[in-house]
């Protein structure tokens, strides 16, 4: 009688297994902290921001209104979050900046969120690459999708933990420099 049962279809069957068993769990947990930071239910959400190398301001600008992004608004938040090096601008992601209203909410901070960078085109961030280990070859930042900041009276460490607690992009802590990077990439932190 010829075993139909190889190792070839048992290393299958124990991936769809693990698969199964994997979204189940994911199913099962409970919701992620960024539930406790739920943007749903907002009737505007509106961002201060604080350009660290331009001393550009942005004051309380509404970007998102009844369930939909404001054009003229992310077109002023990309221009102040452009690569100032190179002063080229580029659209920002959108979950990006949902991630500094979360933060700027969570902590009630009525200041201006210090932007350190947001956009690098390719030729600032190879520059800068080349200058220091911390920056990747191969950023978030080059694709409108990172933000390195920090806000005016709150630690470090706890702008930090709560960036991970928002379970949104990877999280960066950079204490010698004193800023946070926040990012929409997969979820981890280092």
């Amino acid at each position: 009688m010829m075993n139909l049962f190889t190792n070839e279809t048992a290393n299958l069957n124990r991936r769809q297994i693990l698969k199964g068993g994997l979204a189940l769990a994911l199913c099962l947990s409970p919701l992620p902290a960024w539930g406790r930071y739920n943007l749903q239910g907002q009737d505007v959400r509106a961002l201060s921001l604080y350009n660290t190398h331009t001393g550009e301001t942005i004051r309380k600008v509404a970007y998102w209104e009844q369930g939909k992004y404001i054009n003229d608004a992310l077109l002023e938040i990309n221009y102040l979050l452009r690569d100032h090096r190179s002063d080229k601008v580029f659209e920002m992601d959108p979950h990006a900046i949902d991630i500094l209203f979360a933060l700027q909410k969570q902590f009630d901070c009525q200041c201006p969120i210090e932007i350190i960078s947001g956009y690098r085109s390719p030729e600032t961030n190879a520059k800068l690459s080349k200058q220091s280990n911390g920056v990747a070859k191969r950023s978030y930042h080059m694709q409108g999708k990172a933000i390195d900041l920090r806000m005016p009276d709150v630690a470090l460490k706890s702008l930090k933990k709560a960036a991970i607690d928002l379970r949104r992009g990877g999280v960066g802590y950079y204490p010698k420099s004193n800023f946070v990077h926040v990012d929409t990439g997969p979820v981890r932190n280092w």
